[in-house]
């Protein structure tokens, strides 16, 4: 595959940035069951305990302490941005990350506290940096790294947000993801 120049990332940016303020796709779901490994679903279990049941995101809780780890339980990307730098769509979950959402992720719009309605589920958008890594680099070029971790690309949050589960429920491939009135916990 191809990596984009910086040209060809910054060209698409526009593109990325039409994504909705609220109501916005879920477009992929993937969980991780062991590292490096894939598996596109069309529904998934968000659960409070478990993040996406049957990922990885567990496995981890060794390495961090509880409060930290379950603010990285889930991890969201942009759909349009996944598109950008990954460019076909079988590539995204080679980003690693759970949700793939046609949604602006900017901090401006989804500051941390901000909770989505996903399905049955309800996620809250943490404050921990979700940043571009040495894997990312490897699967999508050092340019496409240096994007999403521009100061563009942060304040978009074009690498993606972490997130908890609130509420625990059902989420599909095709539901609507809303922003929750009073959605900011302090």
């Amino acid at each position: 595959m191809k990596h984009l120049t910086r040209d060809e990332l910054e060209a698409g940016l526009v593109h990325v940035q039409a994504s909705p303020s609220d109501g916005g796709r879920l477009e992929m779901l993937v969980r991780r069951p062991r590292t490096d490994e894939r598996e596109t679903l069309d529904a998934g279990m968000l659960d409070l305990e478990h993040g996406l049941v049957g990922d990885k995101w567990r496995d981890n809780a060794h390495r961090l302490g509880p409060a930290a780890h379950r603010d990285m339980q889930l991890t969201v990307m942009n759909a349009r941005a996944a598109a950008l730098v990954a460019g076909s769509r079988q590539r995204w979950a080679l980003a690693g990350d759970q949700l793939y959402i046609d949604l602006d992720l900017g901090h401006e719009n989804l500051p941390p506290g901000t909770r989505l309605r996903i399905g049955e589920a309800v996620i809250e958008v943490t404050a921990v940096p979700h940043t571009g890594c040495r894997k990312f680099t490897a699967r999508f070029g050092a340019h496409a790294t240096r994007f999403v971790n521009s100061k563009e690309g942060r304040r978009l949050n074009l690498r993606g947000i972490n997130a908890r589960v609130v509420e625990p429920g059902t989420v599909r491939v095709g539901d609507i993801a809303r922003k929750r009135q009073g959605a900011r916990s302090s």
